[in-house]
């Protein structure tokens, strides 16, 4: 409470004190109950940190499999100690089968072809504890399997999971997963999983469409991973094996891009062709280690050449990360994606988080798609420069969010990929100077405030199309940029940095978000968060006047709209001279409809123009003004 309200005595003092209670407390935000319980529970805290309950589950997974690129058939086993830190005893257990997206006559929001279409996951053999399930018997539901337990599940108690089983990875049909080309694959989503289980809701009962991304807990991965002569494998962890799948020379050089800021090519074109890279076995077991991560996923290719790059990502520890791109020859233009994430990685450590980058490496693999792992990217060839660089940089930002911090994407997706959006406008322009990033201004300028247009904090799982992108890239992403516009980049680092600090390796929810940040910044900034975030409405800002054009005076602005929106003026005068004035959202916090915009001197002004590229306007045909003749 603000200190000036006890430098005043009697009845004045105590009103004047409850209004500012009432005033305060009505800036709450709205919170639907079932996450309003957290409080009560303590799991979760109205200041943004986990409360002193909080707890999630973990596992650890230990995988063996093989994957023949002829048939496309992966097969093999998963072994999972389960670990239930919840104060909830357990009476099944649910898995996640992602892979039967493909399954025949499993609910999907794209088509796919009728040879993609099979059986799915063909699961041999489970058993959970010393309970043997007969699988014919459970009750499968596409991507979902909920298994009963002989046994409950007591609080703090771990139980032991064993699975065979074997599935055809997709051919065409590409959705984040597949066949990429003869003698290349992108593998993801390819093993049973256990689902979470939060304090929010219990088991993410949430089926995999195909649209929705992922919710998955933190967890430690072994993965052993067999393959054929000349193919290599890239994967989410650490090659723990290289002695056994490579041969000595790329090996030398493997470790040498490990140690080194330039670019080093570990296969060129020329070893693709000498087929000498690997251990010469009929088959080889690549080994990977990854510890508290959300996913574990592969790729592998018989011909594609491998450059890495490794800059320090954190000063004080001189730490590395080792930065690969993974690409076909014939894809030339896949040459300058090495560059663009080497300087991605380096701006997410130095600029913007401005957070040390987590990971001991991060691959761009050639594939058929534009989808986030951690430590991988499955990103398609571009067309442009330009192009590589916003997808480069755009999918390699969501290692912070939601990997790094636990983001549960099914029902927030804005909680990620609104992040990855700020960050490719902002690094996007590091990387290359003229380049014009207007990624979703469009759509949201022609759509914002019609009935496509929901508010942000709508569960993604309820939007479909126009309304599930307006509301995970550029609307958050734009409610992102205008807070640091606002509160400067020092305090809003600070604040980001609040909310990392809070939950990651966790599970934020919206609430731990906005709390977080409040927190950080050392301020309440719900008045935004409610009308951006929370609120309907549209951006529209007019010229209503401009007092004494002949020299100096007032630009008057009108906010026609209800969402709030920076102030950018270009003043031209009738000399030819320019002027730019920018007023951040401050202007709009008490509610006020108007502002008048001074200008300093008395040169006269001859055209003033309203808006620029971050500034959304559903009606800019107000945002000229010319000086009368």
């Amino acid at each position: 409470m603000n200190n000036r309200f006890f430098r005043r005595s009697g009845p004045l003092a105590l009103l004047l004190a409850l209004l500012a209670l009432g005033g305060r407390a009505q800036s709450r935000l709205p919170i639907p109950r079932n996450l309003l319980a957290t409080y009560g529970k303590g799991t979760r805290t109205e200041a943004g940190a986990p409360g002193p309950r909080y707890w999630q589950n973990t596992a650890a997974y230990d995988i063996d499999v093989a994957y023949n690129p002829s048939s496309r058939r992966l097969s093999g086993t998963v072994d999972i100690v389960y670990q239930n830190n919840s104060p909830d005893t357990l009476r099944q257990i649910w898995f996640k089968l992602y892979p039967n997206l493909y399954q025949e006559g499993a609910p999907r929001v794209n088509r796919i072809a009728a040879e993609d279409a099979g059986d799915g996951v063909q699961i041999q053999d489970l058993a959970i504890g010393e309970q043997r399930y007969d699988v014919r018997q459970l009750p499968i539901d596409a991507t979902n399997l909920p298994v009963p337990l002989a046994a409950p599940l007591l609080p703090r108690q771990s139980v032991k999971v064993a699975i065979a089983y074997a599935y055809t990875l997709n051919l065409g049909s590409h959705n984040r997963t597949g066949e990429v080309e003869p003698g290349a694959a992108f593998v993801a989503y390819f093993f049973p999983r256990i689902a979470v289980y939060d304090d929010i809701d219990g088991w993410n009962r949430w089926p995999y469409t195909g649209v929705a991304e992922f919710y998955n807990d933190f967890c430690t991965f072994k993965a052993s991973i067999t393959v054929p002569r000349n193919y290599v494998v890239w994967a989410t962890g650490d090659l723990v094996n290289p002695g056994e799948v490579l041969a000595k020379k790329y090996i030398d050089r493997l470790h040498q891009a490990e140690q080194t800021e330039g670019v080093t090519t570990i296969i060129d074109s020329t070893d693709v062709r000498r087929r000498d890279v690997t251990n010469p076995d009929a088959q080889n077991a690549w080994r990977f280690e990854a510890r508290d991560v959300t996913d574990f996923v592969f790729a592998t290719a018989d011909h594609y050449v491998w450059q890495a790059a490794s800059p320090v990502v954190d000063p004080k520890t001189q730490r590395r990360t080792r930065v690969d791109a993974v690409y076909s020859p014939l894809h030339r233009d896949y040459k300058d994606v090495m560059d663009i994430a080497r300087r991605t990685v380096l701006a997410m450590s130095y600029t913007f988080p401005k957070w040390p980058f987590p990971y001991s490496h991060e691959t761009v693999f050639d594939g058929r798609d534009q989808m986030e792992y951690p430590m991988m990217v499955n990103d398609n060839p571009s067309a442009t420069r330009p192009e590589a660089i916003t997808l480069t940089d755009h999918e390699i930002f969501h290692t912070m969010f939601p990997f790094y911090m636990g983001i549960n994407e099914t029902k927030y997706g804005w909680m990620d990929e609104g992040w990855a959006t700020i960050g490719e406008w902002l690094i996007s322009s590091l990387i290359d100077p003229a380049l014009v990033d207007s990624y979703g201004m469009q759509p949201y300028n022609l759509a914002a405030g019609t009935e496509a247009d929901p508010p942000i904090v709508t569960l993604s799982s309820q939007q479909t199309d126009q309304a599930f992108f307006l509301n995970s890239y550029p609307k958050p992403g734009l409610g992102y940029l205008f807070v640091k516009d606002l509160l400067g980049d020092e305090l809003f680092t600070k604040a980001l940095h609040t909310y990392i600090r809070n939950w990651h390796g966790k599970h934020p929810m919206p609430y731990d978000f906005f709390n977080s940040m409040n927190a950080g910044a050392g301020q309440n900034l719900n008045w935004f968060w409610q009308r951006w975030f929370f609120d309907d409405g549209y951006p529209d800002l007019a010229i209503a006047r401009v007092t004494r054009p002949a020299g100096g005076g007032d630009i008057v602005i009108e906010a026609k709209g209800t969402k709030p929106v920076p102030i950018d003026l270009l003043i031209t005068f009738a000399d030819g001279t320019t002027q730019k004035i920018h007023r951040t959202i401050a202007v709009w916090q008490a509610g006020a409809r108007t502002v008048a915009v001074p200008v300093a001197g008395k040169k006269p002004i001859q055209q003033v123009v309203l808006g620029s590229l971050y500034v959304p306007d559903s009606f800019p045909k107000d945002n000229v003004w010319e000086a009368a003749n």
